[in-house]
């Protein structure tokens, strides 16, 4: 688990370091809103496109050396990144970045392979807390980084060196969690036809509504980022300095609820109950920014609407992996991750059409609508996993 957590550290670094320079940096080469947008979806398109790829060669060949060749790709997308000169070169280092981002998935499978069921909602609670460091430091180095030039070059350099590290504490610490039995036989079943179709098993888990939700989630969540530096940019005068700040404690409050207590909290509400709590917390938050004015109000929303938001993604995974096979753990999160990418396509595509129309306002309330339909699946799922027998077909 420390090892794994710290390989997924060093690549999120390196993947939180272009967030809040990309919103700043595109228009340097010619980029207005939209074409932010469009950047952020072409690295979304190829995720989804690549997801379910990676997910089922890991549960062939093992989720060791699938994480490694991501990691190399990620590392030659952040050196593509670095020499952009054109507007053009930066949609191909995004999208080839979102072609070689299996990683997520990949170790979400992992994690759930080194895991009990009772301890599994730590163990994604700690991939969610990897991912809160990297948000706290990788945004912070971009922006210092990035300085008063808002130059790519030397973030994107450095996120290309901590993908770099990541590769060798992977080659050097990591164990291969999936046993040889396990990936041979997974093999032969794909070389004999006897893997079961995508829509099968997703009917055979019961997974099939779940997967929905990882489109909402992130097509909230996308939604949410791509508004925010725009959002305190234009109300607030604010740069990507002040942007990086606001990421890294949110970044903090990420690991100390995902890292810290994720697991307590689900052992005394439980996964469904703690679901429920946060997804209130991501909706009730996009309300208030639709009406938000002062900076306080307008960064306390946005604190407590990516703390509900980051909490359901391990909740998320821990639910999908009770229901999933082993054997089929790295396809099923491939396919989320997949789900992940088309929602973060959806997302700041929705998004930029409501600013461009509507204004802030208009766009904070149709992302809220995203959490609606999300909090609504989530109150319905809780009420059939507490419904007497027999009742749930109604």
């Amino acid at each position: 688990m420390p090892v794994l957590f710290g390989v997924i550290l060093l690549d999120l670094i390196g993947f939180g370091i272009v967030i809040p320079i990309l919103p700043f940096l595109s228009p340097k080469l010619g980029a207005d809103k939209m074409d932010i947008a469009l950047i952020i979806v072409s690295y979304a398109i190829c995720a989804g496109l690549c997801g379910p790829f990676w997910g089922r060669l890991s549960d062939r060949m093992g989720r060791k050396p699938v994480i490694m060749i991501c990691l190399a790709g990620a590392a030659l997308s952040y050196v593509m990144l670095a020499l952009a000169s054109q507007l053009w070169m930066v949609f191909v280092a995004r999208g080839f970045a979102g072609v070689m981002a299996g990683n997520f998935g990949v170790a979400s499978a992992m994690m759930a392979d080194i895991t009990t069921p009772k301890n599994r909602a730590r163990g994604m609670g700690m991939i969610g807390a990897a991912f809160g460091l990297g948000i706290i430091l990788g945004p912070m180095i971009g922006g210092l980084l990035s300085g008063d030039s808002a130059s790519f070059t030397l973030p994107c350099l450095f996120a290309g060196v901590m993908s770099l590290l990541a590769i060798f504490a992977a080659a050097v610490l990591l164990k291969e969690s999936l046993p040889h039995e396990k990936r041979v036989a997974h093999s032969e079943q794909h070389a004999t036809g006897q893997q079961l179709s995508f829509y099968s098993l997703l009917r055979q888990t019961g997974n099939r509504l779940l997967l929905l939700q990882y489109v909402l989630h992130n097509a909230g969540m996308s939604s949410l980022t791509y508004l925010l530096p725009l959002w305190v940019g234009d109300v607030l005068g604010w740069g990507p300095r002040e942007v990086g700040i606001v990421f890294g404690i949110q970044g903090a409050l990420m690991v100390i609820f995902q890292g810290g207590l994720l697991g307590p909290l689900v052992s005394t509400l439980g996964e469904w109950q703690l679901l429920r709590i946060a997804l209130s917390a991501f909706f009730l938050a996009l309300l208030i920014a639709a009406f938000a004015t002062t900076m306080p109000v307008m960064v306390g929303a946005m604190f407590l609407a990516m703390t509900g938001a980051t909490m359901c993604m391990p909740l998320l995974n821990t639910i999908v992996t009770h229901r999933t096979p082993g054997e089929y753990r790295g396809r099923m999160l491939g396919m989320t991750g997949a789900a992940s990418s088309w929602g973060r396509v959806l997302g700041p595509l929705m998004a930029g059409t409501n600013l461009a129309v509507f204004g802030y306002r208009g766009a904070w309330l149709g992302c809220a609508c995203i959490a609606l339909l999300y909090l609504a699946w989530a109150f319905r799922e809780y009420a059939l996993q507490t419904a007497p027998a027999g009742l749930d077909k109604y």
